[in-house]
């Protein structure tokens, strides 16, 4: 007898209908699965048959087919094992095959019958949302993912055993619900703050500013000075995620298996920090059906890349695409996948491969050349898309011991707020949202300065002789700064402090 199951597979991040048809003929008894199915899903097989056993239903001595259509296109992982377990016992009549008709059936299957989650389930959700069928059957450790989106009904189970009396009595499992509005009234609390960060405070500045308006950020520093201690707070003073903002993070993670199934939902910014050993398709994203790379896993976030000219010349320059364009495409002979990459880089690095070229305390032992091919490492067209690099000094003992309380993370989040506000104003015609992201059209637009101010920027190019991707840079910078200090006209101290994050042109 013939049995077919409606289910959902991935393709990026995003999903597609599957029907799973189970045949049950005469012949030996064998299972044959068709239909490019990974290995994963070839060896559902034996965890379908051991599930089935162990829940005290029959599997028959028949021939087996399982085929996953559409057939052209590769399925990976194991999520189809609950769907292939209740088309093998409706195709041998030991459930109502009429009600599994109602359901998108979806879940992995332990050898004694019990269902783990799995991965990529809202965008599977907000998939189905759309399609006739808006039922869905998974288990219940995915239930809130699921039930993010308000126009499906979710159904949460724990074993095969209670899918089946499910699926020939449906009323025994009520749906799942789930308010997204109740969760975004809860305050988010982070484990660490800007407070505990001892002096510092150019750096805790720089990092307001670029926050502000959108830029990336180099520092650049001996070891200890607080880079990464520094990097790993800028979250914390970030504004809270949209509920927008929420789901396109939340289905990036669920779709790479990394998504925490405690919320459900993803309330804080990524911050990713991968390792200088990482490759460029980790990265990016790949694979033969690419899954996202770390810069997809930090959309909306942070992405920390530390020790930046230890990284593989390939990583860094993959990365020109995303910064510019906030997406990237990862290409494959069958299909091509756009992934979201809109982070906020920063990056951090010593001056130097023994990193006390700049320390007036330690001595460098770095010959002149070794100094060069180091900063080298890091292209002119990477740099480009850095808005404000500086220079971290190690931190004085008089610093470290100080016992005044410094500003915390919430303080600085109010103005950072504000001055996102200014920006979503200004920029509401232009499709952008903020300053960092401004066209030399726009520069000219909404980046006035005062007359003095003009004199003070021209003084600096010439003296300091900055570059024209100087130039745009501190005018960028400057309208943050203003931003913050709820001025409409670029001042000049607002044109100085720009220009300070821009003291290590001289070094390339």
């Amino acid at each position: 007898m013939l049995a077919k199951i409606f289910s959902f597979g991935l393709l990026g991040i995003e999903a597609y209908p599957i029907e799973i048809e189970v045949d049950v003929s005469r012949g030996l008894p064998t299972v044959t699965v068709v239909g490019l199915a990974d290995t994963a899903i070839r060896e559902s097989k034996e965890r379908v048959k051991s599930a089935i056993k162990n829940c005290g239903f029959s599997w028959p001595g028949e021939r087996i087919t399982i085929n996953l259509a559409p057939s052209d296109i590769k399925k990976e992982g194991s999520s189809f094992d609950l769907a292939i377990a209740l088309g093998v016992l409706a195709a041998t009549l030991q459930l109502n095959d009429q009600n599994l008709k109602n359901y998108c059936i979806l879940g992995e299957l332990s050898l004694d019958g019990t269902l783990r989650p799995t991965q990529g389930i809202l965008s599977i959700s907000m998939a189905l949302a759309k399609n006739k069928i808006k039922n869905i059957a998974l288990p219940t450790a995915n239930i809130k993912e699921a039930a993010v989106v308000s126009e499906v009904r979710v159904f949460g189970l724990n074993t095969l055993r209670q899918a089946v009396e499910f699926i020939n009595h449906p009323e025994t499992v009520k749906p799942a619900h789930f308010s997204l509005e109740k969760l975004f009234q809860e305050k988010i609390s982070y484990a660490i703050d800007f407070s505990e960060v001892k002096g510092q405070f150019m750096a805790k500045r720089a990092l307001e500013v670029a926050v502000a308006g959108g830029h990336n950020v180099l520092f650049i520093g001996p070891p200890g000075s607080g880079k990464t201690m520094l990097s790993k707070r800028i979250p914390t003073i970030m504004p809270d995620l949209t509920p927008q903002e929420c789901l396109e993070i939340t289905k990036i993670h669920s779709a790479a298996g990394i998504l925490p199934l405690k919320d459900g939902i993803m309330l804080r910014r990524p911050f990713r920090a991968p390792h200088h050993t990482i490759s460029d398709a980790a990265l990016i994203g790949g694979g033969s059906i690419p899954v996202p790379g770390e810069i997809s896993l930090a959309h909306q976030g942070v992405l920390f890349l530390d020790e930046l000219p230890e990284f593989h010349r390939d990583c860094l320059e993959a990365l020109r695409q995303p910064l510019e364009d906030g997406s990237i495409r990862v290409s494959r002979s069958a299909k091509s996948f756009l992934f979201p990459a809109s982070f906020m880089l920063v990056a951090a690095m010593n001056p130097c491969p023994c990193g006390y070229y700049t320390d007036p305390k330690k001595a460098c032992r770095c010959s002149t050349t070794k100094i060069q091919n180091y900063l080298g490492k890091i292209s002119g067209p990477l740099l480009d898309r850095i808005d404000i690099h500086i220079e971290i000094p190690a931190i004085k003992y008089k610093e470290l011991t100080d016992t005044k309380d410094a500003e915390v993370s919430s303080v600085i989040k109010e103005r950072v707020e504000k001055a996102h506000s200014l920006q979503r104003v200004r920029f509401k015609e232009d499709r952008i949202f903020y300053n960092a992201q401004m066209n030399t059209r726009l520069i000219k637009k909404y980046c006035v300065l005062e007359d003095a101010a003009k004199e003070l920027l021209k003084m600096a190019m010439t003296e300091l002789g900055l570059s024209a991707r100087a130039y745009d840079k501190i005018l960028k910078v400057g309208r943050t700064v203003s931003d913050l200090g709820c001025s409409e006209v670029i001042l000049p101290e607002h044109i100085s402090e720009a220009i300070q994050y821009r003291n290590l042109d001289r070094w390339w």
